[in-house]
């Protein structure tokens, strides 16, 4: 019955699969480390600073994520050749250009998670450090992220479960992760459903787990108030 998934050996399943991981995990760091910045640009007393920030948050999270991809695809590479550290090898260039749209949307949710972490954060801590002589930049990094990072585990938990199946998004571009491999099983074999069911079910493993994990952690960190 699972014959089909012995004719495709590039990519294989597990390695099509281990593509997506690879996506999630890189797209999740830069994700994370972009919309943290995003976040304490949202809360700067710069105006420019949050100015920039309200409007990339705004904007991005209303524009469709294949749009974006295709954006990095089309644009960055076919019209302004950025190739991304990677001219002679397509499958990195586009791979990485992947990331670079998964991490440029995912980034503008992640920000307003932090940001309502930062919001629950009392007031009275920041002017008590800010008090003491700490700047703007060390009253974020030594007082406030760390507590508002401890109250939103459980919401970055959902973001990333969101951009790991997000990830299909990146077949558009001819990435060799899970949706593209599912694609061509789909169109040369009569066993839709269950190559959809086989899908589905490495889908479910990739995130039930991390869910779990992660709601598990945002139990034990949460901060106490």
């Amino acid at each position: 019955m699972f014959d089909f998934l012995s004719n495709y050996d590039d990519p294989s399943l597990l390695g099509a699969f281990w593509v997506t991981v690879q996506l999630t995990v890189f797209s999740a760091v830069g994700s994370l480390v972009w919309g943290t910045l995003l976040a304490a640009m949202r809360v700067s007393p710069v105006p420019l600073m949050r100015g920039f920030g309200t409007a990339y948050v705004n904007l991005v999270r209303n524009i469709p994520l294949t749009v974006i991809i295709v954006f990095t695809s089309l644009g960055l590479a076919d019209i302004f050749g950025v190739t991304m550290g990677a001219r002679d090898d397509f499958d990195l260039m586009y791979f990485r250009l992947a990331v670079l749209g998964l991490v440029a949307y995912t980034a503008a949710f992640v920000c307003e998670a932090i940001r309502s972490g930062i919001n629950t954060v009392p007031v009275g801590q920041a002017e008590a450090a800010r008090a003491l002589g700490l700047n703007f930049g060390q009253v974020l990094r030594l007082v406030v992220l760390p507590q508002a990072f401890r109250s939103v585990i459980g919401p970055l938990a959902n973001v990333l479960i969101a951009l790991t199946k997000n990830t299909t998004v990146a077949a558009t571009i001819g990435v060799a992760e899970a949706a593209f491999l599912m694609k061509g099983m789909i169109e040369n074999e009569a066993q839709t459903l269950l190559i959809g069911a086989v899908f589905a079910f490495g889908f479910v493993v990739l995130t039930l787990p991390t869910g779990l994990f992660l709601n598990w952690l945002s139990k034990r960190l949460a901060v106490k108030r």
